[in-house]
This record gives structure tokens, sequence and C-alpha cells, in this order.
């Protein structure tokens, strides 16, 4: 990997077929986010690749680096759903411009939600989320 002042890094906005979910896997374990991922499950994978409402992704030179995919009805609220940087590539502000990126292409008036990985609550607030205490779930089967 090359340090931050080599780095050739481009954001766009992508979507399967073009982003491939080999290339969606990859960040994930890269990311440690593969660890509450369905990474063993291709359907899954396929189906949250071609379902994803916006995908934003962070790329050093064509290498995936980094990616967020979200789930959006461009009025209201915006579900983050995967933010995603390799590790290597980490503490350099990439996930920080994911996510500007995404809620920008989702429409600034979304509410942008999102669930933190345990590993990641301490970084919302220091980019300036806002703590909300008022989530519930029914887990995954």
């Amino acid at each position: 990997m090359r340090d931050a002042t080599e780095m050739d890094l481009t954001y766009q906005r992508e979507s399967y077929p073009d982003l491939t979910p080999a290339d969606f896997v990859d960040v994930l374990v890269r990311s440690t986010l593969a660890e509450r991922r369905p990474v063993d499950d291709p359907g899954a994978i396929l189906g949250m690749l071609e379902k994803a409402d916006v995908i934003i992704t962070a790329r050093d030179g064509g290498r995936l680096v980094g990616i967020s995919r979200a789930l959006s009805d461009f009025q209201f609220c915006t579900y983050l759903s995967d933010l995603a940087v390799d590790v290597a590539y980490q503490r350099r502000g990439i996930g920080r411009e994911l996510i500007r990126l995404t809620h920008e292409a989702a429409g600034p008036k979304t509410t942008l939600i999102l669930l933190a990985a345990p590993k990641a609550r301490e970084y919302y607030p220091h980019i300036g989320m806002q703590f909300h205490d008022s989530c519930w779930i029914i887990p995954r089967r």
C-alpha cells in the first residue's frame, strides 16, 4: 500500500454488475465488517448489491478501498447499511467522505441513519453525527 501522499483516490457512484460481489466481499473482509455480514452467502451478497439505492466507492488506483451502501426513499430517510474502509486506509478521511457523498446522492433533506458496528461507535460522533438512543431491531434469521 502507498502512503497518503501517493494515494490516487477516486470516489464514484457505482452499481452491480460493474461493482462485483467479489470486490464487495473483499473490501468487507479488509475492513473487518465481514464479521457482521453474510459473506458466505453469495445470494445475499448479490441481493445486497442489486437492491441498494446508493453505492459510493473509494478506489486507490482502481483498487476498491472503501464503500458505502445505502437504502433510501430520496425524500425523508436514508439508511446507511454498510460503511467499510480497508483497515490499511483508515484514519485518512475516506469514511467521512463516503458518508458525505452518500448523503448528497440520497438527498440532503433525508435523515441519514446508521447502526454503528461495535468497533466504530466512537468514530461517528468524531465526524459530527448525532447519537440517537431509540433503535429496535428484529435480528436476521
